[in-house]
């Protein structure tokens, strides 16, 4: 053999055995790594720029708690599933959450299908897991729960510790079991402890009522899928009652469905008219929800709309609209605040996240989400008011009614 020849085939052998080995030192250090180091490896193709990023405290931690700590319950994976509830966690959004599998099943499971609950609606108000309205003749409304009211602890466990959707899983239960709630009602020092006992819960939907004074009553207590065609129906009894004078109620309304509430707003207001509108930030362009102008009733229509703490979502859509296209005027309270959208995305087939997308802004471009809607008159109920059963804010909407002014 030509010694030249010799030569480049020992050159060429030399060359492959530092390949094998280059090749399995990848192999080796690739599988050493952390289940949450290889994920980030393998997706390094996602938007996180290492140049301004600084994962090295992160990966002393992790070390440190696999050299040091005693716990040998908690998996890899396990602390993965931590890692990206604390990523979550540290929006300081309460409606952004993580789910990790077994939690995940929980809440799928409930938005799913029936429950077993007090029937109340929760969100938090200043870092505290707050009541915004009980529902009507629940367990939670007959055991004297109320809208404003603080829940400081679920049976044992603190709620400043949980997410809002942790908490939701906590009340929820079994028809028949019993749940302890600690509470702090507005305005008092001290807080209570309730036991309530758990039920399937029916929400209801809408009431009417045609006043002897001439003035007509639509109570609305949801936004579900079917409230749009219960409103037309309570619209139609309006006017074939013949009277101009319209108080909708929407005190202690959590909300519901956004199409809901477009639509109604749409008996109202003209073709095109802004209802409500989406800001995405700079992650996309806003999207502005539009009357559909259906716009049935003239220039005599004179309506107030009762609102307070527990109006929220939908209801404070709704109200926001008719207030600043001028169709109506608010009374009551200041509304609970809750203006943003949600989207559950499939993190892994047994793991989700529900993120904020969006925050909803009024046609005037005043985020709800900031502090709610102010009433345009501001009346209270007093404990002395609920305990004679007054209701100095509807007293106050009739009164503006029976005005010539109004």
């Amino acid at each position: 053999m030509p010694k030249n020849l010799s030569r480049i085939i020992t050159i060429f052998l030399a060359c492959l055995v530092i390949l094998a080995f280059f090749l399995s030192g990848i192999y080796i250090g690739f599988n050493k790594k952390p289940e949450i180091e290889k994920a980030t490896s393998l997706l390094h193709k996602e938007k996180v720029d290492s140049t301004t990023v600084d994962f090295e405290p992160f990966w002393k931690v992790w070390n440190t708690i696999n050299e040091k700590s005693p716990d040998t319950k908690t998996t890899d994976q396990d602390k993965v599933w931590g890692a990206i509830s604390g990523l979550a966690n540290s929006l300081n959004d309460p409606y952004t959450v993580f789910f990790p599998p077994e939690e995940n099943k929980l809440f799928k499971d409930t938005i799913n299908g029936s429950f077993g609950g007090v029937g109340m609606e929760v969100g938090i108000k200043d870092h505290v897991l707050t009541v915004i309205s009980p529902i009507k003749n629940s367990p939670s409304y007959n055991a004297g729960i109320k809208a404003g009211d603080k829940i400081i602890k679920i049976g044992d466990a603190l709620t400043g510790e949980l997410t809002i959707d942790k908490a939701v899983l906590l009340i929820r239960g079994d028809k028949g079991t019993k749940v302890k709630l600690t509470i702090l009602h507005e305005g008092d020092s001290v807080t209570k402890e309730i036991s309530i006992i758990r039920d399937v819960i029916d929400l209801p939907t809408i009431d009417t009522e045609l006043r002897s004074d001439g003035i007509f009553v639509i109570r609305l207590y949801s936004f579900s899928s079917n409230s749009a065609s219960l409103f037309r129906d309570a619209l139609r009894k309006f006017i074939e009652s013949g009277s101009p004078k319209l108080i909708l109620d929407l005190r202690g309304n959590p909300g519901g469905y956004l199409d809901a509430a477009i639509d109604m707003a749409s008996f109202f207001l003209p073709i095109g008219k802004t209802v409500v509108s989406e800001d995405f930030g700079d992650k996309a362009e806003k999207t502005v929800y539009r009357s559909k102008g259906y716009n049935v009733f003239n220039k005599n229509l004179k309506m107030v709309i009762l609102v307070d703490h527990g109006s929220a979502s939908a209801s404070e859509i709704l109200a926001g609209a008719l207030k600043e296209q001028g169709v109506a005027k608010l009374v009551g309270a200041t509304t609970y605040g809750k203006g943003s959208v949600q989207e559950l995305v499939n993190i892994t087939p047994d793991t989700s996240l529900k993120v904020t997308i969006a925050k909803w802004l009024t046609p005037n471009g005043i985020s709800i989400s900031e502090r709610g809607l102010d009433p345009d008159v501001a009346v209270k109920i007093t404990a002395e008011n609920a305990d004679k059963k007054q209701d100095p804010q509807l007293d106050k909407a009739v009164q503006l009614l029976l005005e010539p002014s109004h």
